[in-house]
């Protein structure tokens, strides 16, 4: 496996950005001992309960820069990963070194093996949910909370979006892929041409680009799909997960629109939760209502205490 790292100066001066960078190896592909380096931000105090924001396609850590800091005043541990092939984290340069399966053992790699976190309070939104909610089928007993916004879990069942199935062409045969570009085109607030930067820091030409150019095609939209099965067990998993479940979807995504509702129907723990529509948020929430996520996130772990022993 081919990788590259983005040079760090890329990141220096980024705006709304003071954090320190943090760094786990992971296995690459779990047989030849190769590792990959992966990036994460953890801010707070260090024996507070940890509060996982997972990003998607084709931000990066970059986007929870608006909650980190309310959420660390609120008195929370906040830790952000970058996904492989996104942020700081090692980028393999083939499409055909991703797959569905390999992002969730990497990020198992971090949020487990290297960090070995409890208690755990997740935000996943878009591919953080994709992955994330996999984690969680995994070992649930690590999760107290879960909040879920403008993603879900798909099994191949069920035929996707026109809004998805555009993007997803889109990623396949755009000769230009603008990372910035397309993650001002998700929001409903307009991105200033610094912020749009910081976006595209990670990826200084295409070559760097091969994680957000494959994702939308890992997505699974069909039962045949290699996903489809892991998913259709993770649901199971999640069809007995009592703990609180919260959704928190925008009302301005048409690419997620309607995906907080088998959440909310299938999820035991979802029932009876006070489920939030974050409302002039386009698909990425967390850049266009910021501080409101965050809020809702800090009222959700007040209103929801888990005695969880471990």
């Amino acid at each position: 496996m081919k990788t590259i790292r983005t040079p760090d100066d890329r990141f220096d001066d980024l705006p709304g950005f003071p954090y320190a960078p943090n760094y786990a190896e992971v296995s690459a592909d779990g047989t030849d001992g190769a590792t990959l380096r992966v990036h994460y931000l953890d801010e707070g105090p260090a024996d507070a309960d940890p509060i996982v924001l997972m990003h998607g396609e084709p931000t990066w850590s970059y986007l929870y820069r608006h909650m980190i800091g309310p959420l660390v005043d609120a008195g929370h541990r906040v830790i952000a990963p970058d996904m492989v092939g996104f942020g700081r984290s090692d980028k393999p340069t083939e499409q055909g070194d991703h797959s569905y399966a390999r992002h969730v053992e990497w990020m198992t790699g971090l949020v487990f093996d290297h960090l070995d976190l409890r208690h755990i309070t997740l935000f996943c939104q878009d591919w953080g949910g994709l992955i994330g909610l996999r984690l969680v089928a995994a070992e649930p007993d690590r999760f107290d909370r879960v909040v879920v916004g403008n993603t879900g879990l798909p099994t191949g069942h069920g035929a996707p979006s026109e809004a998805f199935l555009a993007w997803q062409s889109f990623s396949q045969s755009a000769d230009d892929f603008p990372v910035g570009a397309i993650i001002g085109a998700g929001c409903t607030t307009e991105l200033s041409a610094d912020v749009v930067a910081a976006y595209d820091a990670p990826f200084p030409d295409d070559a760097f680009k091969a994680g957000p150019r494959v994702m939308p095609a890992l997505v699974p939209t069909s039962t045949a799909d290699p996903a489809s099965a892991a998913n259709i067990a993770a649901w199971e998993v999640l069809g007995s997960f009592e703990r609180p479940l919260l959704t928190a979807f925008s009302d301005g995504d048409p690419i997620t629109a309607g995906g907080a509702a088998p959440f909310e129907s299938k999820v035991p723990g979802a029932q009876g939760q006070q489920h939030s529509v974050i409302k002039g948020g386009g698909h990425f929430l967390q850049e266009d209502r910021g501080p409101q996520l965050a809020s809702v996130i800090d009222r959700f772990i007040a209103d929801n205490p888990v005695d969880t022993p471990q």
